[in-house]
Formats: C-alpha cells, sequence, structure tokens
C-alpha cells in the first residue's frame, strides 16, 4: 500500500486524496489493535463510504475529468449498494464470527436482518442512480440506457427475493453461493453504470 501511496502522486490529486483516505481506513479496518471490521456498524461504514463510494470516485478522479453534479449522483449512489452488499459477504461466516467473539454487522442483524439491509441499500442505491439519470435529462431516443439501468436492478432482484424467501432453510454453502451471486449482481451494476453514462 505505501508502494501504491508513492506511485499515487503521479496521478490527480482527487485520486491521492482518495487513495490515503482508503489506506488509512484499510489499516483501521483489518489491522489490530483496532480491527474494526469486529465492530459492528463502524465495519459497514468504513466499507460503504471506503469502497463503495471513494473507490469508484478514484477511478472517476484519475481522468482528471471533473465529477459534477450527476456524477457526485452517481458516485454517491454507490455508498448504499455497498451497505446492501456487505452484510450479505458476512452471512456464511455468522458462525465463525460469533465463535471468535467478532461482532460483525451480520451477526448482530442475523441472517434476516441482513438480507433486509441489503434490500434496502440496493434500492435506495436505485433511486440514486435514478435521480441522477433524470437530472442528467435522457431523451426518449436514450432507451436503451434505463434499459441497462433496469437490467442491472432487476440482477439483484434476482439475487435479493430467493434469498429471502429461502433462508431460514440454507444452509452455510448456499449462503455462500448468494454471496457470490450478490458480487456477480455489483459488477453487472458497474457495467451497467459506465453503459449507461460514459458512452
Amino acid at each position: 500500500m505505501g508502494t501504491g501511496a508513492c506511485l499515487a502522486v503521479l496521478l490527480p490529486r482527487g485520486y491521492v486524496s482518495a487513495y490515503l483516505l482508503c489506506l488509512i481506513l484499510s489499516v483501521l479496518y483489518s489491522v489490530p489493535p483496532f480491527r474494526l471490521k469486529a465492530v459492528a456498524g463502524v465495519d459497514w461504514i468504513i466499507n460503504m463510504w471506503g469502497f463503495g463510494t471513494l473507490t469508484p470516485y478514484a477511478g472517476w478522479s484519475a481522468t482528471g475529468l471533473p465529477v459534477g453534479a450527476v456524477g457526485r449522483l452517481v458516485l454517491l449512489g454507490f455508498c448504499p449498494l455497498f451497505a446492501g452488499l456487505y452484510p450479505l459477504t458476512q452471512i456464511y461466516q455468522i458462525e465463525d464470527d460469533a465463535r471468535r467473539g467478532d461482532r460483525t454487522l451480520a451477526v448482530v442483524l442475523g441472517i434476516r436482518g441482513s438480507l433486509t439491509v441489503g434490500l434496502l441499500g440496493a434500492v435506495a442505491a436505485f433511486v440514486l442512480f435514478g435521480m441522477a439519470a433524470a437530472r442528467m435529462g435522457w431523451s426518449s431516443d436514450e432507451w436503451w440506457r434505463w434499459l441497462v439501468l433496469g437490467l442491472a436492478a432487476i440482477g439483484w432482484g434476482c439475487v435479493f427475493l430467493p434469498w429471502l424467501w429461502r433462508h431460514q432453510s440454507m444452509n452455510h454453502q448456499q449462503h455462500q453461493r448468494g454471496m457470490y451471486r450478490a458480487l456477480f449482481a455489483w459488477a453487472l451494476t458497474d457495467v451497467a453504470v459506465v453503459l449507461a453514462w460514459a458512452t
């Protein structure tokens, strides 16, 4: 990470600031004596802002282009999206984390609570994406932009609805597969956002 910080100075100032802030957050998250990944709520905030918003902001700022009002809404949308994704990555580890005494967000919320937070986060994200699209003033000829955004939203629905319906009867491996489906939906959303706004 130190090497990356040295190389970051070759890029625009916004990238350097985001990189250094993410470096600090990652140390606080993972390294004893802080290890905030074991503190429910704090782990969530670090990830929703660090990975959720600062990481895509760093990518944007590396181009040197101004973010603008629409860009800020798009970047802000990734904050609740990762807030929704994060507890899903912990569900299959709930038993192990509880045994170690780690009070992760998923341990505190339980499986259904984690899925509910995840669903609400995804809904909030797509509301913000929709607001960004409306502010951009997409014309009727640009219906395909709404389509790719809608397909990404459907992808999240395909993750959450079956998982919520079946979570009580699912085993450890099935919850882990649910997490991988959520990661695929995240990647699909990344592609949809790039296609909708950068083309």
